[in-house]
């Protein structure tokens, strides 16, 4: 038999009578009549060349053809049920779905620990995947498809892309324990005297917590001679550990480091630098169930964990307000 000259709709009926083992309610079920379910039986009586149910005392009694088809059928329309309803009954503790993050150094240090406790607890049996910035740049941004959510500084957002607010963070500059300017406060003068350590986590560019401090510290009178240019925050650590260049950083993952090399953390001679995070997703998975438990779980490991600073909630649509990143809207936001 050619599959592709069979009506398909005549395997859901002879699907549904198998399950009821009655022709009227096989038809209530299918919300057609009872001779429809007949007539139905009847073709594909003829092109399967078998009866598939006979009359047993008050019912229908499948044939041995029929009972070799039955379980087929169930896990057929099984599975295309389930392909069509997708993740409308979505069970966060049965799902063995993998959910990708792309975070940077910083967050993988500070904010990750928090995450994965949460996942383990409410999605024991999903897969959490952390990705770098440069991955998620790489492979298209969040419309790309490999990438469920990221962790950016709040910024306009291209269009089809959402956020909600996580946590504010201000940042410190980093320099080895016994430098000369760890014995006093840092002024603008010293400052601008000393030689820097810039950190380009994007595909070896500065995102968009790096373009922001440059643009305060140049409103504040400060300049930057950069010396070393590094892809993460830990690199830029250690290279502060070990010689007298400095660096500067959020303060959360400044004490994190602190607490490995021998740092010391300097306060900024202006006012420091808040940056508000943000969880930021695409269109593409908005609407997904699963996509939408995962970003909750985030959320409230953020808003309720050490670093968070500020309740935190789904967010809507954000519309660009102000000078809009140069990349196309596909691209994903990333941060310093």
């Amino acid at each position: 038999m050619n599959l592709s000259t069979l009506d398909l709709n005549l395997l859901l009926v002879l699907h549904a009578v198998l399950e009821e083992r009655s022709a009227a309610r096989a038809a209530r079920r299918l919300r057609v009549t009872p001779s429809a379910v007949s007539n139905s039986l009847a073709r594909l009586r003829a092109q399967l060349g078998d009866p598939l149910v006979v009359r047993s005392g008050r019912g229908l009694v499948p044939t041995p053809r029929a009972q070799q088809i039955a379980p087929r059928l169930r896990a057929a329309f099984g599975e295309i049920a389930g392909a069509i309803e997708g993740d409308r009954a979505f069970d966060p503790r049965a799902t063995t779905r993998a959910f990708t993050l792309a975070l940077s150094d910083l967050d993988q240090i500070c904010s990750l620990p928090a995450i994965a406790r949460a996942a383990a607890a409410e999605m024991p049996r999903a897969t959490l995947r952390v990705v770098s910035v440069d991955h998620l740049e790489a492979t298209g941004g969040l419309g790309g498809g490999d990438v469920d959510a990221t962790i950016a500084p709040a910024h306009p957002l291209p269009p089809g892309h959402h956020a909600a607010d996580l946590f504010e963070q201000d940042s410190v500059f980093v320099v080895r324990r016994g430098h000369p300017c760890a014995r006093r406060r840092l002024t603008r003068e010293a400052f601008n005297s000393l030689r820097h350590i810039d950190i380009h986590i994007a595909l070896g560019r500065g995102g968009i917590g790096n373009r922001a401090a440059v643009e305060a510290l140049a409103a504040q009178g400060l300049r930057r001679e950069i010396a070393a240019a590094v892809p993460t925050f830990s690199a830029a650590a250690v290279i502060a550990a070990n010689t007298d260049l400095v660096a500067a950083m959020p303060r959360r993952i400044a004490e994190a480091l602190a607490r490995l090399a021998p740092l010391t953390l300097l306060e900024p001679p202006v006012a420091a630098l808040v940056f508000r995070m943000q969880l930021v997703w695409h269109d593409r998975t908005h609407e997904d169930e699963g996509a939408r438990c995962f970003r909750e779980l985030v959320i409230a490991a953020l808003r309720d964990g050490p670093p968070a600073r500020g309740r935190a909630a789904e967010g809507t649509r954000k519309k660009p307000s102000g000078p809009r990143d140069s990349r196309p809207a596909s691209s994903s936001p990333t941060r310093r």
